[in-house]
């Protein structure tokens, strides 16, 4: 059971929530195959008030965090031979974490997060969100109403409050946006509690890669990076806090929003390759052969015809471990649609469970992205427990997450609990760094390690700037 730094007036109550709260941890710790004896070196120092929700956000973020910090001890006591150590998280790390594309800074300016055209809509029966941070998801949501391509925020209100909710998801859909119906808690289309949180299979029989003793967890470890935006950047920006060396690859006709990587890209490096061009695409084949770890983060089946499915991959290279990542389950009639977080909560009934006042006004939102945050760290997770299982057992490992298997354990699966600690500060868990884009104000990350908080090694530098070789 964790610890609390604080006295509680009445400790019954407050270790039934302590047993509440670290349940979500053993839960987690649980689909990640870990062994359950493990779950006392995790603790938690408490705050209260970093992620406000009706919904039990704050525990959700603790437990992937915990996990993941836990895996990571595991991982650094295989390779070292020694016991796993105890770890501590801080929930005020954990806490301004979630949230840290608000917090980021570069050079005083403060990034937009959202595009005038994403956000919450009013429909002729209900409520719609759409996403429209791209300039070709724009494109195509304007097209698909009808609208001009400089169409203003007024104008699509009015197109989409004259069409029902649905009508319009499955309009915009087709050709090729983002928008959902905001779904009521208990009617969303999606099979919330058939989804896993995590899947994970060994593949083949490779011998076992041992790991040899270094001074971080992940050192050594090569980790081909082909994720976007939050989830995805977030494992790996992770995994190369833990020592992994990590290559971002882009394609150069792909865009992607730099600020976001600004926020992502620490510790890693980032080149472009066009896959469809013969010379780059040999290029990343001499990549994956001496990769560790592939992480992806499309649809299911976006990368196929590249030799990028997962059995292809694992057969081609034994002992790989594969991470995919996509928004809405590996299987049912949503798997090949893109997502996002905002998408998955409203499409989920998060949205609608989140909703301020009377219920006249428009949706909520969770007080972070939590469903990428938590995935992207659960992810992490995942892929340092499969490092440590290859290096016992061999073989290569094929693990599978989902921004809808996050919310299916959000709405079904994590228990609410309140446990006292002092208000939640950010301000410590923020720093500056210099970098190449300019000076950065950003997060700490929340990984607890022993030897207390990591630094990554490197900040964030420009999106493709990097040689595309390994260190």
């Amino acid at each position: 059971m964790t610890t609390s730094d604080t006295s509680p007036r009445d400790t019954g109550d407050i270790r039934d929530a302590q047993d509440t709260r670290d349940a979500a941890t053993a839960h987690a710790w649980a689909a990640l195959g870990g062994d359950p004896a493990l779950l006392e070196r995790v603790t938690y120092r408490p705050v209260s008030g970093g992620l406000p929700a009706r919904l039990p956000v704050a525990e959700l973020a603790r437990a992937t965090v915990g996990v993941c910090s836990l895996a990571a001890a595991e991982l650094g006591a295989r390779r070292s031979g020694g016991a796993v150590p105890a770890v501590r998280v801080d929930e005020g790390a954990v806490a301004t974490a979630f949230i840290s594309e608000r917090h980021l800074r570069i050079d005083g300016r403060k990034p937009t997060n959202f595009a005038p055209l994403s956000g919450f809509w009013r429909a002729a029966d209900g409520w719609v969100r759409t996403h429209a941070n791209y300039p070709h998801h724009r494109a195509r949501l304007l097209t698909a109403l009808g609208l001009p391509d400089d169409g203003e925020p007024d104008e699509l209100a009015a197109a989409l409050a004259a069409r029902p909710a649905r009508a319009i998801q499955e309009t915009v859909y087709a050709a090729g946006g983002l928008a959902v119906a905001v779904a009521e808690p208990g009617e969303s289309e999606i099979p919330l509690g058939a989804l896993p949180l995590i899947e994970s299979r060994r593949v083949g029989d490779a011998s076992p890669r041992r790991l040899g003793e270094a001074p971080l967890p992940a050192s050594g470890v090569r980790v081909l990076d082909l994720t976007r935006v939050i989830a995805g950047p977030v494992a790996t920006r992770t995994l190369a806090l833990l020592g992994a060396d990590v290559l971002r690859i882009d394609s150069p006709r792909l865009p992607e929003d730099p600020d976001a990587h600004a926020d992502t890209g620490f510790g890693k490096r980032s080149a472009a390759l066009d896959l469809a061009a013969p010379e780059d695409r040999r290029t990343f084949e001499a990549l994956l052969a001496d990769a560790d770890v592939v992480v992806t983060g499309y649809r299911p089946g976006a990368l196929d015809h590249f030799g990028l499915a997962p059995d292809t991959l694992l057969e081609r290279h034994p002992g790989l471990v594969v991470a995919q990542l996509c928004a809405w389950g590996w299987s049912g009639p949503w798997a090949g649609r893109r997502g996002f977080d905002s998408l998955v909560q409203a499409a989920t009934g998060i949205a609608a469970i989140e909703a301020k006042g009377d219920g006249d006004g428009p949706p909520g939102a969770l007080p972070a992205q939590a469903l990428d945050h938590g995935t992207g760290y659960l992810l992490a997770a995942a892929v340092l427990r499969a490092l440590t299982e290859r290096h016992d057992a061999g073989g290569g490992r094929h693990l599978r997450l989902s921004l809808a298997g996050t919310a299916s354990w959000l709405t079904h699966g994590v228990a609410s609990a309140q446990v006292d600690g002092p208000a939640h500060d950010p301000a410590p868990w923020l720093t500056e760094t210099a970098s190449d884009l300019g000076t950065l104000h950003h997060a700490r990350a929340p990984i607890a390690t022993p030897a207390g908080p990591l630094d990554w090694a490197r900040p964030s530098g420009r999106l493709g700037a990097d040689t595309p070789r390994w260190l």
